[in-house]
């Protein structure tokens, strides 16, 4: 394991984030915005040709595609913030104390290396990828180089090396995302919906 500063001593000079701070991938969020203004593309279509009655019964199964994209692309992610990290991924969060982390560090994706040695793994958030490619100049800022991937584990290590000690009780606690999958279960409710009505139509 590498020799890595304890809780509370001095990192690299910067505070602590003073609120929760976000990673996740590009990608995903430009996934889940194309996805989205296709839905809305399609049910104006819909609406146009067929009038509003015909959208509602084709709504649910649109926006069922967008919520697996969203699950899938999107919903994953990381957060940090003062007291420790919160790693979704996809359905599945697990809020991590910063007193249970021994080691912060990048394969492929972002790992939380725990104190009993169980590792969390980061769909979402920083992914490792090629270093980026020097330049005719030389930057001015030598940060610039870094890849992104890197310069954001960063900004993680910064915060749990920032955080105080708050004891080895605290526990690491994993949950459902339930408001997502209460969308689920309504757009599931809606679809089964628009199936009977088109039956008794039919």
């Amino acid at each position: 394991m590498s020799n890595t500063p304890r809780h509370g001593e001095a990192g690299s000079g910067s505070s602590p984030a003073a609120s929760p701070r976000v990673f996740r991938a590009p990608s995903g969020v430009a996934a889940l915005i194309l996805a989205s203004i296709a839905a809305l593309l399609l049910l104006g279509d819909a609406v146009v040709r067929a009038g509003w009655a015909e959208m509602l019964l084709l709504a649910p199964w649109l926006l069922l595609v967008v919520w697996f994209i969203y699950v899938a692309t999107f919903a994953s992610h990381v957060s940090i913030d003062a007291d420790g990290a919160t790693v979704q991924n996809l359905l599945r969060i697990v809020r991590i104390p910063w007193a249970r982390v021994s080691d912060v560090g990048v394969r492929y994706q972002v790992r939380f290396t725990l104190d009993d040695g169980r590792i969390v793994n980061a769909f979402g958030g920083p992914v490792a990828g090629r270093p980026a490619r020097p330049g005719v100049r030389p930057a001015d800022n030598p940060r610039a180089r870094i890849p992104p991937a890197l310069r954001d584990l960063e900004l993680i290590r910064e915060q749990w090396l920032a955080a105080a000690e708050t004891g080895s009780t605290t526990r690491v606690s994993r949950r459902w995302d339930l408001p997502t999958l209460g969308v689920l279960l309504l757009l599931a409710l809606w679809a089964l919906g628009a199936v009977i009505i088109s039956g008794a139509a039919g």
